[in-house]
């Protein structure tokens, strides 16, 4: 360490000291995290990030696919190391939005003629037993168009899928979480959100004491509902909003997501007092999992008579 990265170091830790300041540090990128006890069965998982012409993935295009391949204790859910850094750009096949580009600072220049190695990324996942995105709503449905391999992996999302509320925080955006652990970092390229996410990913919880990432993966092999309130009166939707309902535009339908079949037949209960009144009604329960989940794929569905 140089004699102006000792001092300022030196001045960090002793305003770390003093109650009335916080100090942020720049996040360094790692690919080490913490050594392998002997006999320990390891996964590969990957943290994933993309970087896109707009919003929508019918429309819109990736232009900076970035991964990180990377070892983890599924038992403990601690993270180990990096085995693989993958980031690339691609032209889209039209101009970025300049809206766009004043967020990432992805230019046309910097995609003219470039296309992402389609076959390099089908062997990075290979033996991969889950792909991490904070916000995968997002994510998944713009990769699986651009490689439908994605489609075959089981996801998790590191938004919805962890408690932040519970635990106390005040925000599930992931610059804020790295500020809660004392870290920056330069938001909106690919890559560098990667290194970003698995950093948080090796983090523990407040009140579980657990990495971020043994949340993440407990609930891979959990089974995920969405319930569908089939013709809810008009002047119900309130309490519906009020009861954890959204509103999808596109089907006209408030719906809910629930955890598991006692969850199911108490929010049927609810509905049939609280919303229907009584009347005979129909509902939709739509059976999602890890390789459907945060995709625009739907799952398997049946009716539920109230």
């Amino acid at each position: 360490m140089s004699q102006d990265l000792h001092d300022h170091e030196r001045w960090a830790q002793a305003l770390e000291q003093h109650p009335d300041y916080r100090v942020l540090r720049r996040l360094t990128p790692r690919l080490h995290y913490e050594d392998v006890a002997p006999g320990t069965s390891l996964m590969r998982g990957v943290v994933l990030d993309t970087e896109t012409t707009g919003l929508s993935a019918q429309q819109d295009r990736v232009i900076e696919l970035g991964m990180l391949l990377f070892e983890f204790d599924p038992v403990s859910g601690v993270v180990h190391r990096v085995l693989e850094v993958f980031d690339e750009l691609e032209d889209p096949g039209f101009p970025i939005p300049p809206a766009v580009t004043a967020i990432h600072h992805i230019t046309d220049d910097m995609v003219q003629g470039r296309r992402i190695d389609d076959a390099r990324v089908t062997q990075l996942l290979r033996g991969v037993q889950v792909v991490v995105a904070h916000n995968a709503a997002f994510d998944r449905p713009f990769v699986e168009q651009r490689w439908p391999v994605f489609e075959e992996l089981a996801w998790a999302c590191s938004v919805k899928d962890v408690p932040w509320k519970e635990e106390g925080f005040g925000s599930a955006k992931l610059e804020y979480l790295l500020q809660t652990q004392g870290l920056f970092y330069e938001a909106h390229r690919a890559e560098t959100d990667c290194h970003a996410l698995l950093e948080l990913l090796s983090r523990r919880l407040p009140q579980r004491q657990q990495p971020v990432l043994l949340s993440l993966l407990e609930t891979l092999n959990q089974a995920q509902f969405k319930l569908y309130a089939l013709g809810s009166p008009f002047e119900s939707k309130e309490l519906l909003k009020q009861r954890g309902y959204r509103w999808s535009a596109d089907i006209r339908c408030w719906s809910r997501m629930l955890a598991n079949q006692e969850q199911i037949r108490e929010e049927a209960d609810w509905l049939r007092r609280r919303v229907y009144g009584e009347r005979k009604a129909v509902v939709e329960v739509e059976s999602l999992g890890g390789t459907v989940r945060y995709s625009q794929r739907g799952g398997q569905r049946q009716t539920l008579t109230l």
